[in-house]
């Protein structure tokens, strides 16, 4: 089995997108990205739009020979968007793909249940720009692929919708993709555990909203202890690494339990890179022009001038 991760938030974007090549399938999880539209006030930084502009590329790099396509959920950063912004992943580029392509992707999608009016217009709209009726696979199996019934995005009692997870197996190797499960709720990761994966891909908890309560990380900290302790590589980003107190988090919990736990830049053997959560100081360190959010969107300016620039320094020395 081959896994690479694609997009999350440790490699500069918001996502958790990646490709599992098994049983000579190639299945891409979660083709979408975002870069957090407005953070402290602020646009994506020109610097994180470049790298979005190399993820989004990589994504569609991987949809060109893609087996199977599952969507997860249907929130901005995890599926194209027909109506996405100049930062998103849109959907007139995938669906080009697959109508370039002499046979037809299968997909897997999340069903109808726990979607909110927009998740429920998103679910509609893909459907027409793809022509496909993105049947629901949820509790489906297909040999080595199969996925989970609904289980909550966050915690069960905000009422935040659900997720489907993804388990994909290869010999002795499984893998299971957590979407945004942000580890708060325990039958969620009972459930992970009964797969008996060996490597496993989940969101974090979002540690940058002050509204998690001290309940909430206590549970989300107990719940990856659990996993840590059970699963060979345990890799957790998206809303944990949104924040630079989530790399601390992640470490104290690979020191705690003596197990492998990383990010996904870590598992790319990157450096972590969390643009998002660097916004401010990014402004600080590059000033943006005025009107540039505009032009980019019109096409009159690019990120020519911040693709080369040189940030490992900027990571090691200052943001973290």
């Amino acid at each position: 089995m081959k896994i690479e991760i694609l997009g999350t938030e440790s490699l500069g974007v918001r996502g958790l997108s990646c490709v599992v090549e098994a049983k000579e399938r190639k299945i891409v999880i979660d083709p979408g990205l975002a870069l957090g539209y407005n953070r402290h006030g602020l646009l994506p930084h020109p610097l994180q739009v470049a790298v979005g502009e190399t993820v989004r590329q990589e994504i569609l790099s991987a949809l060109e020979d893609a087996t199977d396509v599952v969507f997860s959920h249907f929130h901005g950063d995890h599926v194209p968007l027909v109506d996405a912004n100049p930062f998103q992943m849109p959907a007139r580029e995938v669906a080009a793909l697959c109508q370039a392509r002499a046979r037809k992707i299968r997909f897997w999608a999340k069903g109808p249940h726990g979607l909110s009016q927009n998740m429920t217009h998103r679910l509609q709209s893909l459907r027409l720009a793809l022509d496909n009726e993105l049947p629901n696979a949820e509790g489906q199996n297909d040999g080595f692929l199969s996925f989970s019934l609904p289980v909550p995005h966050g915690e069960r009692s905000e009422h935040r919708g659900d997720v489907m997870m993804t388990r994909i197996e290869e010999g002795k190797e499984v893998f299971v993709h957590a979407s945004d499960i942000q580890l708060l709720d325990d039958d969620a990761v009972s459930h992970i555990l009964s797969w008996q994966p060996t490597i496993v891909l989940a969101s974090g908890p979002p540690l940058y909203l002050p509204h998690l309560s001290p309940r909430q990380r206590k549970m989300a900290w107990f719940n990856a202890v659990r996993l840590a302790h059970e699963v060979n590589t345990l890799i957790l980003d998206h809303h944990l690494m949104r924040s630079v107190s989530g790399c601390r988090w992640l470490d104290k919990l690979s020191f705690i339990t003596g197990h492998k736990v990383m990010c996904a830049a870590d598992f790319r053997g990157r450096h972590r890179t969390l643009l998002e959560a660097w916004r401010q100081r990014l402004y600080a360190e590059m000033p943006v022009p005025e009107g540039w959010h505009e032009g980019y969107a019109r096409g009159e300016v690019d990120t020519i001038p911040y693709r080369n620039y040189k940030y490992e320094q900027l990571i090691t020395s200052r943001f973290l």
